[in-house]
């Protein structure tokens, strides 16, 4: 049996909103308290010299995890469903971790077109600098991308959506196809997250995410993680000592802090999210909503297949007669919604952007200015009313 307020491993397994409670919680470990606490360290005394040499203790230096990380790693490794976990200190680092692991020099890369910048920009310095050569696809390849594999293709790098333009991939597709050549799949997994989708159940070997974004959920934590499967775990586990990478001990509790919440808040999240992007579908100065929840999006009978829910980021497109001074204008005339890079916190945000120069295996051509928002937690008809204003102030250049 367990013990009051932890997780019984041999009963069923719980809903997801129940496991996110639950999840990586001993409160019989600390005396009873409710949540791990913050252990700082680097120094770990051994008893013994045996036990020093040999390594032998549960925890030998702070680096190599404490009670406090072990909490955050085990309760992720519940929710992907993998064979563990490994906290980084950024998302990108994540994901650099994830590929340094997978990767050598001679090897090819497939990545999606519409993948975070951050991403790219690694591929195209850091990993060409190693060796490793970089294609990326089409996101909306699907099982076309069989076409691209090389005998040296040693991984897929996927995104679903993208974190801008918002494509979905058919990511059974494309896990088959990789399969069917030997290469690796690795998915960063930062919309959705867990709550909303497993890539481990879909056959991906590397799942990935940003905690920053919505584990955290209060824009002041800086975290990533990589779960992956039984066969890349240990390979994976390694490079990430190898690299010495360890979050803060603050931004590992309030990460598990926020995953407490996680569930009910990216259900307040997508329920806004919608009903937001639902009422700029109506808006005259706007061309059209990129958002796969959307029925008329080109992705969603992909998200509806795969995806139990949707977070609340997603783009719109204005119409093409506004300016950029236009567009600057709108969004500085908001009042609820922040200009700042990131998402996933409890705020709103709004940013321009542009992938013209983000991509080389398709061309971006939205039909005019591209606005990405993030939907906080503030009431949604208080963001409705921010965004008629502003954009009643547009003006036709």
């Amino acid at each position: 049996m367990a013990k009051n307020g932890e997780r019984d491993s041999k009963r069923r397994n719980f809903r997801v909103a129940t496991e996110v409670v639950l999840a990586g919680r001993t409160p019989s470990a600390f005396e009873g308290f409710v949540n791990t606490p913050i252990f700082r360290g680097s120094t770990v005394l051994s008893p013994t010299i045996d036990q020093y040499l040999g390594k032998k203790g549960r925890y030998t230096y702070g680096r190599r995890g404490t009670p406090t990380t072990d909490a955050l790693a085990s309760a992720l490794t519940a929710l992907e469903g993998g064979a563990g976990v490994v906290l980084t200190p950024s998302g990108l680092s994540a994901i650099t971790t994830a590929l340094f692991s997978l990767l050598k020099a001679g090897d090819h890369l497939l990545v999606t077109d519409s993948a975070y910048f951050p991403t790219r920009h690694f591929c195209d310095t850091a990993l060409a600098k190693l060796g490793v050569e970089t294609a990326y696809y089409d996101p909306r390849v699907g099982g076309a991308i069989e076409k691209l594999f090389k005998p040296n293709t040693r991984a897929v790098f996927l995104e679903a959506p993208g974190s801008l333009s918002f494509e979905m991939q058919d990511v059974p597709a494309i896990v088959r196809a990789a399969k069917r050549h030997g290469a690796a799949t690795l998915m960063d997994n930062t919309w959705a997250t867990p709550i909303y989708f497993k890539p481990h159940e879909f056959g991906v070997d590397l799942s990935l995410a940003a905690g920053t974004k919505y584990l955290g959920g209060h824009a002041d934590v800086n975290l990533g993680w990589v779960s992956a499967s039984e066969k890349f775990f240990p390979a994976l586990k390694d490079v990430h000592g190898t690299l010495g990478l360890c979050p803060g001990p603050e931004d590992v509790f309030l990460s598990l802090r926020g995953l407490r919440t996680l569930a009910v808040r990216l259900d307040r999240h997508m329920a806004s999210g919608l009903k937001v992007a639902g009422w700029l579908k109506s808006r005259p100065e706007v061309l059209r909503v990129l958002h796969p929840a959307l029925d008329d999006d080109p992705g969603h009978a992909i998200w509806k297949r795969d995806f139990k829910g949707a977070s609340g980021l997603f783009s719109f497109v204005l119409q093409p007669d506004y300016s950029a001074k236009a567009v600057a204008a709108f969004i500085e005339a908001l009042d609820l919604f922040g200009i700042g890079a990131s998402w996933g916190g409890f705020e709103s945000l709004a940013i321009p952007f542009d992938c013209t120069k983000l991509r080389s295996a398709t061309k971006w051509a939205p039909g005019g200015p591209a606005v990405r928002l993030h939907i906080g937690l503030e009431d949604s008809d208080d963001l409705i009313a921010d965004l008629e204003r502003g954009l009643s102030q547009l003006a036709p250049s």
